[in-house]
């Protein structure tokens, strides 16, 4: 093979143009079929949710189309969204949670959720975020840096093949207990939890939870934890001939009743009632 070799002209540096704060969050893993029971949601972060294999759904308030494997979706901030597996086989997912920026289109259009099918850089897309999770996994030295720096290129690599724009946003002063408090309420909904669960998960006083989680969210911890119990009942309901008293149990109430007055305080309708709406 004949020597080559390509010289390196990186472009004149503009000072005006700051790198994003940006900062990973996390990076999860999913692997689910049509029985699991998924709600719409939002997050004050941009999340790139990218399909593996298996067909589904995926939904905004203002959106809903068909998702199946090598499509990737970008969510921006405060944006309803959810999925739903189609079928018998799994919707199988990577979602990375991030912040700092926000997309929009290469002519500046602010978009909400955008879907691309990205099968041509699959090995890439593949191989990012396979090595995310194993640095986050093994935690070696520099494992900050390297998921960083990983993150970085995957975005760099979207950004030219689908024709994006990350934008710098401003990251607001939420408290990081506060998000630990979501995303253990999101993930632990049908456990006993208590202000004592919370106040031991972050090493902070009741007191400081209840007022700074109010703060965050607009709801105490408790009522959130209500609310995320209610949704998900409701979606039991909709979706599945389970008998109440099983729904409210699978849910995380302490007993039927408990759970027919909160599901009519939050709803107006009783368990039953809600349910008979979404028979044939």
């Amino acid at each position: 093979m004949p020597y080559q070799q390509y010289n390196f002209k990186p472009q004149t540096f503009d000072a005006q143009k700051k790198r994003p704060d940006l900062r990973l969050l996390y990076i999860s893993h999913s692997s689910y079929d049509k029985t699991w029971p998924s709600v719409l949601h939002s997050h004050p972060f941009t999340e790139l949710f990218y399909v593996l294999n298996g067909t589904g759904t995926f939904q905004t308030e203002t959106q809903t189309f068909c998702i199946a494997a090598d499509d990737l979706i970008l969510i921006n901030p405060h944006v309803m969204h959810t999925e739903f597996s189609n079928g018998d086989a799994a919707l199988e997912y990577v979602v990375l949670g991030f912040e700092g920026i926000a997309f929009e289109t290469d002519g500046h259009a602010p978009i909400t959720c955008l879907c691309k099918n990205v099968k041509t850089i699959r090995p890439a897309c593949l191989f990012y975020t396979r090595s995310l999770i194993q640095e986050l996994h093994d935690r070696k030295e520099n494992y900050v840096e390297m998921s960083q720096n990983l993150l970085e290129n995957l975005l760099y690599l979207i950004r030219r093949e689908i024709r994006v724009t990350p934008e710098a946003v401003s990251v607001g002063k939420t408290s990081q207990e506060c998000r630990m408090i979501e995303q253990y309420i999101n993930a632990h909904y049908a456990e006993t939890i208590t202000l004592d669960t919370l106040s031991a998960l972050t090493f902070h006083s009741k007191y400081y939870i209840a007022h700074a989680f109010t703060k965050y969210k607009g709801i105490s911890p408790i009522n959130y934890l209500i609310t995320r119990r209610i949704e998900e009942a409701k979606s039991l309901l909709e979706h599945t001939d389970f008998p109440v008293a099983k729904i409210a149990q699978a849910v995380g109430f302490s007993s039927q009743s408990y759970f027919s007055q909160a599901f009519r305080r939050e709803t107006t309708l009783s368990p039953d009632a809600y349910r008979r709406q979404f028979l044939s």
